[in-house]
């Protein structure tokens, strides 16, 4: 039987094995002539091993010659592109030939497809180490570029609103994560995903909020008394709570109902008429066994609110803070905000969001859910009835809802 020619000087397996092991050992001791001489060899013999060609390159980088380096690096990746150690191993030599954007952006790619830091192999950590610092230099000239490109537009455009914009540039930096809309329900779709809303849209809210004084008064009276809160996470034994364990049938996290599920509560409301009276003002969705839903919502000292998103974006959520202390604070997809008193927050509950309160002190909140601002009458017309259906082949409301 013939031997299978493998390449030049090459002329079956164990002959390119052999080889292989004097190569890396020429490149072990530091014999870069010697080691590029046969990985030469080993890569005309067996062309498609991408190994063969990291390994010529870490060669020519023994004889200081970064353009030979580069080009065996190269032959690596068209063979396997997400090839990690020929990526780290590309994006260094670009940086020591001064290039910091090419060099950013091959580390880049090396970090998207590097596993977790604890399974990457040994010899490479200090290689992910170093690409993650020449992102972070990258990512830092980066944004100098582009914070003194647009100075000169912020000051001509000083007073415009640009807060959409802002949050755009910080996803390019890579300063904020891009959020969807995840409702647990129904989910309408077209409709932005807008994180917290500009409160010129809601011409109704002034009146709430200059009435927070007199909101907080009638919440301190029934907190005061015979309060009537509940735990606001409520689940039945055997439900798959997930990140709700720490809070279900807690008072950490509890509800004083105003309005629940579309209903007046017969024991709350009547003790909080000046509330509800302005509840009426606004543009709640009338939602059978569903909405609107009105509470004070009560958050005990040390608690924390997991991340979690809600039911529909058909509907938004109205914050009025009535007892805020410090180190209190929400976050709604990529912006975190803290309360104030009497200042609402209108946000998209089905973006993920979570609450917390690392203070000694209570904090009280009045929420409220209204029609999506964006929704045409027909359209609110049609999801009442969808959800009366919904509810009328259901029996009741999903948990939440």
């Amino acid at each position: 039987m013939q031997p299978f020619v493998l390449g030049v000087g090459v002329t079956d397996q164990a002959s390119l094995a052999a080889l292989a092991d004097e190569a890396s050992r020429a490149l072990w001791v530091g014999d870069a002539p010697t080691a590029i001489t046969l990985f030469q060899r080993l890569t005309q013999a067996a062309p498609r091993v991408a190994d063969h060609w990291v390994k010529l390159g870490l060669a020519h980088r023994g004889a200081d010659d970064r353009g030979s380096e580069l080009a065996a690096l190269n032959a690596a990746l068209a063979i396997e592109p997400r090839l990690l150690s020929a990526l780290l191993l590309k994006g260094i030599n670009r940086e020591d030939s001064g290039e910091l954007i090419a060099s950013g952006q091959v580390f880049k790619a090396a970090l998207a497809v590097a596993p977790p830091y604890d399974r990457v192999p040994a010899e490479l950590r200090p290689l992910v180490r170093r690409a993650q610092a020449g992102v972070a230099r990258h990512q830092a000239a980066f944004e100098a570029a582009v914070r003194e490109r647009l100075s000169e537009s912020y000051r001509e455009l000083a007073g415009a609103s640009l807060g959409r914009f802002d949050q755009s540039v910080a996803v390019l930096l890579g300063k904020k994560s891009i959020y969807r809309q995840h409702p647990n329900s129904f989910y309408f779709p077209g409709l932005p995903e807008t994180q917290f809303y500009e409160r010129q849209q809601f011409p109704w809210l002034e009146a709430m909020e200059q009435a927070s004084g007199r909101i907080l008064a009638e919440f301190e009276t029934v907190w005061r008394s015979d309060h009537g809160a509940e735990p606001y996470i409520a689940y039945p034994p055997g439900a798959p709570i997930d990140q709700w364990a720490d809070l279900n049938h807690s008072p950490r996290w509890s509800a004083f109902h105003l309005i629940r599920n579309g209903e007046a509560n017969a024991v709350n409301a009547p003790r909080c008429p000046e509330t509800v009276g302005l509840l009426g003002g606004v543009p709640a969705p009338a939602l059978v066994n569903r909405g609107p839903n009105a509470m004070f919502s009560i958050l005990k000292p040390w608690t924390r609110i997991p991340p979690h998103t809600g039911e529909t974006n058909a509907r938004l959520i109205v914050h009025i803070p009535l007892i805020i202390p410090e180190k209190t604070g929400f976050r709604v997809g990529n912006d975190s905000r803290p309360w104030r008193f009497g200042e609402a927050f209108i946000f998209n509950d089905t973006i993920e969001h979570e609450a917390w309160n690392d203070s000694d002190q209570m904090r009280a909140v009045l929420i409220f859910d209204i029609w999506h601002p964006d929704l045409t009458e027909a359209e609110r017309i049609m999801v009442a009835r969808l959800m009366a259906a919904t509810s009328e082949f259901l029996g009741q409301p999903p948990e939440g809802l």
